[in-house]
């Protein structure tokens, strides 16, 4: 980049370090990360192309394309992620928040329609995405997060207090069982990579994200079971599953014994969340 450049120049410049490094969406990822320094919107950078940047700016804009340019992930680049309603802090402490995660929200909400105070439990919480965004979106959910990881409890903390709403965190092993209930709702997205599968992934996630958060180990059957022993009557299960494994998982919530069992689509179209109810009923 040369000593003096304008917005326009800065985007040209960084899209090209972006693209040589093989990053999947180089332009988009520059203008991002330039208008995050610049204070700029997309279509700002467009309508204010001509205007000169600081010295300043252009090194921090540098050193963030450096970062992007070894393909840690654009939002740990950030520090921060829109999610739903929501702005949350993200880094390596958690899992990115991503768009099939906004339809496990959209079917939690839905699940819960009419119930007064109902109890929420987000199992392997992570940056307390969706626990949040139901707590927002959900006038009086009481809502509790579990997590094994201390270090994805603080970030989950720290986006409670960003964000001003109420969220209890605990840590917890799924694999011990699920905290007593009675819930009227469990939700989970669990580690569903399997561990064969972890150098197929995209070096954004493979190299970055936290592996305990990716790899499955059993973790969708694990909740799935333990949501057994803590639902109230009519209480639901909502799980993100893996691309291509949603009628798996509904025939093992068939075969656990949870009723209304479905599948829901995300954005593109494919299978991701699988819901199921348990027992007659419904409490409030």
């Amino acid at each position: 980049m040369s000593d003096e450049v304008t917005v326009a120049r800065l985007v040209d410049a960084a899209e090209t370090v972006l693209a040589a490094a093989g990053v999947p969406t180089p332009r988009v990822d520059a203008e991002l990360l330039v208008g995050h320094v610049t204070g700029l919107s997309r279509a700002e950078l467009a309508l204010e192309s001509s205007r000169e940047v600081s010295d300043e700016e252009r090194q921090r804009v540098e050193d963030l394309v450096g970062r992007r340019a070894t393909r840690e992930p654009l939002q740990y680049v950030l520090g921060e992620w829109g999610f739903r309603r929501l702005t949350l802090k993200v880094d390596r402490r958690a899992l990115v928040p991503r768009p099939e995660t906004e339809v496990v929200v959209e079917r939690c909400v839905t699940l819960l329609a009419g119930r007064e105070r109902p109890r929420v439990l987000d199992v392997g919480t992570g940056s307390g995405a969706i626990a949040l965004a139901i707590a927002d979106e959900y006038l009086g959910a009481r809502v509790m997060g579990i997590d094994s990881s201390e270090d994805a409890l603080a970030l989950a903390r720290e986006n409670a207090d960003r964000t001003g709403l109420e969220l209890e965190l605990r840590r917890h092993d799924l694999y011990a069982g699920l905290p007593v209930g009675p819930w009227d709702l469990v939700v989970s997205n669990p580690p569903y990579v399997e561990p064969d599968d972890l150098h197929l992934l995209e070096p954004e996630v493979r190299d970055w994200e936290p592996h305990a958060a990716l790899v499955a180990h059993g973790a969708t059957e694990a909740v799935a079971r333990g949501a057994l022993d803590v639902l109230g009557p009519g209480g639901g299960l909502v799980l993100e599953v893996a691309d291509g494994t949603a009628e798996t998982v509904g025939a093992l919530l068939d075969e656990f014994g949870y009723r209304n069992v479905r599948a829901t689509a995300d954005l593109t179209g494919r299978d991701r969340v699988v819901e199921g109810s348990f027992g007659p009923g419904r409490i409030s």
